[in-house]
Formats: C-alpha cells, structure tokens, sequence
C-alpha cells in the first residue's frame, strides 16, 4: 500500500494549524485558553533580547494578537507553568513535570561532572549549603550573591554560586517562581510546582511512550530526528526502538512533497492526519512578524524544505560579515514566508522603526501586501506600547 501524499501546500497547512497559527488572531482569550495555546504548542522558547518584545511574547502575540505580556507572567507565577529546558530555556505546562524528572534523573550524573570539572571538587558541598540557604531563607536571585567590592566572598560567592544553582535548576532541585526584570529567582521545585503535578510520576516506559506520541502529535508528521529534537527529551536511538515496536498502532506513513524540485520526503505521521487536513481551518488573510524563535522557525532544515524559506540569526555573527542585520524577522502572509524584515521598537522615540525588507525570489510587492504589513505593524506597535511606526527611506529592497 502506497503512502498518503501531501502536496507542499497542505503539509505547509498542517504545521501551521498545529503550532496554533489558524486559530482565530482577534479574540479576547482569557488565561484558560492561554494555558491551552502553550499546551497546544508544548513549550515557549524563552530569550531575553527585547528587539521589538521578548520572543516569548512575539510567539504568543503572533496566533493571538489580544495577547499581553503580563498573561503569561500571571499563569507562569501561577505555578501552571514551569522554566526549564527543552533544545533551550522555556516556558512548559507543569502537567508535564513528570516527564522532565526522567530529564532531570538522566542529566545529573553528566552535568555533575561538567560542572565539577569546572567548578573544582568542593563544587557538590556549595550546591548542598546554597540549597540548605534557600531551604531556610526563601527565593534568592543570583545577584543576591553578589558582594560589594572589597569585601569578602562567603562559601557561595557569586561565580561559584550562580554556577551551583543552574545545576539546582537544571537537575530539577529548583525552580523559578517568577522573573523579575527579566532575572530568574529561584526557590525548592516542591514549593514551585503545584504538588500534583510535583508528586507525579510516570514508568521510563510511558515517558518515552508519551515523548514520541505527544510529539508527533504537535508536528504532524515527521522522521525519527525530528520526532527526538521536538522536546530533546529523548535520543534517536530511543525514538527509533519506539517506532520499531509502535509505528503501525501510532502512525502512517506519508510522502510528502517538498518545494522547488526537492524530491519528496517519506515520514511517519499521526494516524489522523487526514482529517487534519480535511478539517484545519485556514490560515487568516494577514501578514504576522514571527519570532526568530517562533516554533515554525525553528528547525531550519524543516523550514527550508518545506517553505523555501532559509533563515539564519545572525546576532552571533560580526557585524561585518552579517547578511541583513542583527536581528531580522521572518515575514508571514498568510502560509507563505515572503521575506525578512529588519525593525526595532525603539521606546525612547515612541516608534517602530523600519530599516529595512528583504523579499524572496519571486514575491512582488503589492498594494495589498504594503497594507497588510501596515496593519501588522500597528499590531506590534500595542504590543511594543508605542504609538507609530517610522519607515527609513530606503526600507523596501526592491528586486532582491
């Protein structure tokens, strides 16, 4: 029996429904569908450049423009979210704190030795009395550990300290309650997470079960690779034993059509893929600037074959040698990434300003098109608390 084919387009669909990009942009939600919409997309990717808003806030603001940073904060000091790690830093239902214990259990040995390596063989004993500290004293910030000039460091001075609670965070004995300015303040996981979730527990066996399923779930379809890099809970080998002895009772397979002239790709899929399909609603007829760490973005070998689209951050590269700029957004109009689009809030100056467009091959720019991007960015102006947006004089580059 022949795989189902998925032309570009529908797979294009696809991803999009699933990472939240169909649902309705322009109603009111209050924190029950915040809390869904994060669920739906399994994590947000936290970063703390605020170029235009916080990627977080970007990614969120993007399938919901009613949305208001101080939302997620709330659910987040809440206790219905928890920090911590999937590829990177983000924001994770706390139903799901019984998977990351398998996280935290299967890290520490690894980041035990890294750190101590690092930190010297009394790195273990700062750990223990800066837990004991917070045990006894409450939430405390890394730069509560920081000294005055001249005076003399304690046993958890501040290298070594912030150093003993990433390991704390990053093994599950903290957690953050809330940040504040953008810095995490840490205190005991089992005063942080609600205690059901806290308590919690699942066998290595429904974890991986949950890891791989719960995943292919959110990207419709996808290989092994991609199935192990969704949550970065589990390796490949793992995820292809998984597929070995479950593949026929979870998935099927679909060939799906890539752009240009890319040879298709054959990958696994949730079994309901056809009704997805058959019943996502359309993408809105709108122009939305996605964050660099929007989860659309995100894989970019994904993203190059199935939208066209190749796309680098280029914050780490010199300013000499960058391409288009420090930090560029992907343009989106309707299911078609049709560019990049380099602009700032700039809050002083009460103003978005734009530097700078750079169009794909073949995208024409259009009446249509210059008034989509208009009302994206009045969006973005409420999101930013700015009143205007100012264009450079060179902003459009025509022909690229």
């Amino acid at each position: 029996m022949s795989p189902l084919t998925l032309t570009n387009r529908q797979a294009r669909q696809v991803i999009l429904h699933l990472q939240g990009l169909t649902r309705p942009h322009h109603k009111a939600f209050g924190s029950g569908e915040l809390a869904g919409l994060v669920e739906q997309l399994g994590f947000v990717q936290q970063d703390s450049i605020r170029w235009m808003e916080r990627a977080h806030h970007m990614t969120l603001f993007a399938r919901n423009r009613t949305y208001r940073p101080r939302q997620l904060e709330k659910l987040h000091e809440a206790g219905e979210l928890f920090e911590n790690w999937t590829h990177d830093a983000s924001l994770i239902p706390s139903q799901f704190w019984r998977y990351w214990k398998h996280r935290f259990a299967r890290s520490e040995a690894r980041l035990r030795q890294k750190f101590t390596k690092w930190q010297g063989s009394g790195f273990i004993d700062h750990v223990d009395a800066l837990r004991e500290k917070i045990r006894k004293e409450g939430v405390l910030k890394a730069r509560d550990l920081e000294k005055p000039a001249g005076t003399k460091l304690d046993m958890w001075q501040w290298h070594d300290g912030k150093a003993a609670l990433e390991f704390m965070w990053r093994t599950g004995q903290l957690a953050v309650p809330k940040r504040e300015a953008f810095q995490k303040t840490y205190d005991l996981s089992e005063r942080v997470i609600p205690s059901g979730n806290f308590n919690a527990t699942c066998s290595h066996e429904a974890f991986v079960d949950w890891a791989c399923r719960s995943a292919i779930t959110r990207l419709g379809f996808g290989s092994a690779k991609d199935i192990a890099s969704y949550w970065e809970l589990l390796t490949l080998a793992e995820v292809k034993d998984w597929l070995a002895e479950n593949a026929d009772r979870h998935t099927v397979m679909v060939e799906v059509e890539a752009v240009g002239k890319q040879r298709p790709r054959t990958l696994y899929a949730r079994q309901d893929i056809e009704d997805v399909v058959g019943t996502s609603a359309p993408v809105p007829d709108i122009m939305r600037l996605l964050s660099p760490f929007d989860p659309v973005i995100r894989d970019r070998r994904r993203l190059s074959w199935l939208f066209g689209f190749d796309y680098t951050i280029e914050i780490y590269v010199p300013p000499e040698k960058r391409k288009y700029g420090y930090y560029v957004f992907p343009l989106l109009d309707r299911d078609r990434l049709i560019g990049r689009i380099d602009c700032q809030a700039r809050r002083a100056e009460d103003c978005i300003h734009v530097t700078r467009l750079w169009l794909e091959p073949k995208i024409r720019w259009s009446a249509t098109r210059q008034a989509r991007l208009e009302s994206e960015l009045i969006r973005q102006q409420r999101l930013c608390n700015v009143t205007q947006t100012v264009f450079a004089p060179d902003w459009l580059a025509v022909g690229s």
